[in-house]
């Protein structure tokens, strides 16, 4: 199969590619901070690829954002009467804007895990305006892997080390430098941008080398299981309570494999201000807090927490494929299992609710 557009840095010039993309938009790329590997805004040096602990969800969903900020406040009216009292007004400011953004060397399981969320957000029943001012404004470059880590289980979900959804350019690490492969019609763009040129070259020559990394990347990996059964199976567990509190006795409900996740899209809506002027939050939350369901009158349907994690595993591998196609809400990236300080893996909850 033929590829798209196609372009080439060298090693040495991969710090002007960065520096190029920062002069057009906000380039946020993996940055160490401590043992952790985050993603910042670029500030010039030495680019980090290694690859980060957490993912870049936030370029679209951030962890905290204002919706809009209200005031109160009276005005004046026609009649007599009301202009004594004044008429009570609440005003309100919304911003639905978002700054050019781009994403730069995350792994393909981040940016799937940007298009798991964009069906939802976009193309749900209710499309969300903030949202999708972001996802407008931002492109996607990410980093095919040489070589899988052991929490990795992209192949799982149906994917790859080297799949392309959610991203707009694909970079492949080379012997002496990196291949750069158009996927949408925004990096074509990029790619073919004359801001560029300096630093990119044509790579049509490359593409044969550029297949045989991806290909070496995935053969790596181990065989994958067949997930085919997963939507059905795992669904006729639900009632099983048995299962779900085997599956569930070593968690401690710390919410860390959801907020370390780059598809889970719970949040929270609360009011900020002294009732008469202040902001309307939406920030993170976890289905795996014993207060996320609580309701006003004190009833929680899912107090326990081998309820929450049901919840949570039937979302990614039942509930949101039923609603999109069969596609599952989960990326394959591993952070819930490599940052639980448990070890908890969704793999064998998954492999043991399909067993007979």
């Amino acid at each position: 199969m033929e590829m798209s557009t196609l372009r080439y840095v060298s090693k040495d010039g991969l710090d002007a590619l960065a520096a190029g993309l920062a002069a057009r938009a906000r380039l946020l790329a993996p940055s160490r901070e401590g043992a952790s590997v985050i993603f910042r805004e670029y500030a010039g040096g030495e680019l980090c690829l290694a690859r980060a602990t957490v993912s870049p969800k936030a370029a679209v969903l951030p962890a905290c954002e204002t919706l809009f900020a209200f005031a109160g406040g009276k005005e004046s009216s026609e009649t007599d009467a009301d202009k004594v009292a004044g008429k009570p007004t609440l005003v309100l400011s919304a911003r639905q804007e978002a700054a050019p953004t781009i994403i730069f060397a995350c792994r393909p399981c981040d940016a799937r895990g940007v298009a798991v969320l964009d069906r939802p957000y976009l193309n749900g029943p209710y499309r969300d305006p903030y949202y999708a001012a972001r996802r407008n404004a931002l492109l996607v470059v990410s980093l095919t892997c040489d070589a899988p880590c052991s929490t990795c289980f992209c192949d799982w979900v149906g994917k790859g080390p080297a799949d392309s959804e959610g991203s707009d350019v694909l970079m492949t690490r080379l012997e002496e430098g990196f291949a750069l492969e158009a996927v949408s019609p925004a990096g074509e763009a990029l790619l073919r941008d004359g801001s560029l040129a300096g630093i990119l070259t044509d790579g049509a020559a490359r593409s044969e080398a550029v297949k045989a990394a991806r290909k070496a990347g995935m053969d790596l990996r181990p065989p994958a299981p067949d997930l085919g059964r997963a939507h059905e199976a795992l669904g006729k567990r639900f009632a099983d309570a048995g299962f779900w509190q085997d599956m569930t006795a070593q968690c401690l409900s710390c919410g860390a494999c959801t907020y370390m996740c780059p598809t889970c899209y719970c949040f929270n809506i609360s009011d900020e201000g002294d009732g008469v002027a202040g902001r309307r939050v939406r920030s993170w939350d976890s289905c795996m807090s014993s207060l996320f369901t609580r309701e006003a009158s004190g009833h929680n349907p899912r107090a326990a927490k081998a309820l929450r994690m049901r919840n949570r595993v039937l979302h990614k591998f039942s509930y949101y494929p039923t609603v999109w196609n069969g596609v599952f809400s989960c990326s394959g990236c591993g952070r819930c299992i490599a940052n639980c300080p448990v070890q908890l893996d969704i793999r064998r909850i998954v492999l043991a609710g399909m067993a007979e």
